[in-house]
């Protein structure tokens, strides 16, 4: 690594601390460096409080270095009035001569404009220091604002037999195919991302809550499909704890706070409009977690980002088979006796 990208890379070390708390905005981490020496850093906390160049700006001690000093940030600064002023304008306002940014930001009302407001200011302005790597921190704002969609994340538990439940239970519960380290860190991920959907069947044969209590952090929106309006208003996914989207074709339920339902038709589009419609909600992620027939859906119309796909330390017998999944995993990692393999689109 060279210097630029040295502290580009402690930039995005600190925007991931903002991972799962700053929607709608993006990940950004912010360094300012003087004479090779980092006096100053921050990243985005969350939606409406300050951004990471102010952060940064605000913990250097002396502001008289800034006027010889490189501010270094991961996404292109903000050059709108939003919730907070232009982050162009602070550093315009500190006279600090030098930036360095990782990426443009997609977003329409910045879109290059922060960095041509900087240049016209009279900065230097380095542009695509580790851009692959800043690019990827944003994946989920990236997407919603190139393909008008949230990142889709695919998620499921298999057996080593390739099944990822029994073909019958006695209770609505889940049947465990993985470890509790494997389960707590499902929980991690549903904090990281916006909305986590499964299909009714899944609903009706578990009862799950959707929620990540075995981790500290948000619940993301609970989302499912359920054609007949079959699900019971006893169930967990109505319990009003969390948001829920219920998609359906017979609306026969009022609105109400926490619990919507959008009326949808069942076809070969389905899938589509239902991303277009959450995207309107401007919910960024979903990870997608059941059951198979809805999976496949996804698998099938190519309308999947990632795959964390677990493989547990049991055998099934004659079960529901896992989705159809004919790709190559880029990562894979043991979790105790658990086996996680990793699938990226690009």
């Amino acid at each position: 690594m060279n210097t630029h990208e040295i502290y580009m890379n402690r930039c995005i070390q600190l925007a991931k601390n903002g991972l799962g708390t700053t929607y709608p905005n993006p990940l950004v981490g912010s360094v300012i460096v003087h004479n090779n020496k980092i006096i100053g850093e921050g990243w985005h906390r969350k939606a409406g409080a300050p951004h990471a160049e102010v952060n940064a700006i605000a913990s250097v001690k002396d502001k008289s270095l800034l006027k010889e000093a490189t501010i270094y940030v991961s996404l292109e600064p903000c050059s709108h009035f939003g919730k907070t002023p232009p982050c162009c304008d602070l550093i315009i306002e500190k006279e600090i001569p030098n930036v360095v940014v990782g990426t443009v930001d997609p977003f329409s009302e910045v879109s290059g404009s922060g960095i041509q407001r900087l240049k016209a200011s009279g900065k230097n302005v380095l542009v695509g220091i580790l851009e692959k790597e800043c690019q990827e921190l944003n994946k989920r704002f990236f997407t919603f604002h190139t393909k008008k969609r949230p990142y889709i994340i695919l998620k499921w538990a298999e057996s080593k037999d390739g099944c990822i439940a029994p073909l019958t239970k006695n209770k609505k519960e889940p049947v465990w195919i993985t470890n509790v380290y494997s389960r707590q860190l499902v929980h991690k991920w549903r904090t990281e991302e916006q909305g986590i959907l499964v299909g009714t069947q899944t609903v009706l044969d578990d009862n799950p809550s959707l929620d990540a209590r075995d981790w500290k952090g948000n619940n993301p929106t609970r989302i499912t499909f359920d054609k007949f309006n079959k699900i019971p208003d006893t169930f967990f996914i109505k319990n009003h704890k969390q948001p829920t989207i219920l998609f359906t074709e017979c609306k026969k339920n009022n609105n109400s706070e926490n619990c919507i339902y959008e009326n949808s038709i069942f076809d070969k589009s389905q899938i589509t409009e239902t991303l277009k419609k959450l995207h309107s909600y401007n919910i960024q992620s979903v990870i997608v977690e059941g059951g198979a027939k809805t999976l496949q859906a996804f698998i099938n119309e190519g309308l999947w980002d990632e795959a964390r796909i677990f493989i547990g330390d049991i055998n099934l017998g004659n079960g529901i088979k896992a989705p159809e999944f004919f790709f190559k995993s880029k990562e894979e990692f043991f979790i105790g006796s658990d086996q996680l393999k990793i699938y990226k689109q690009v």
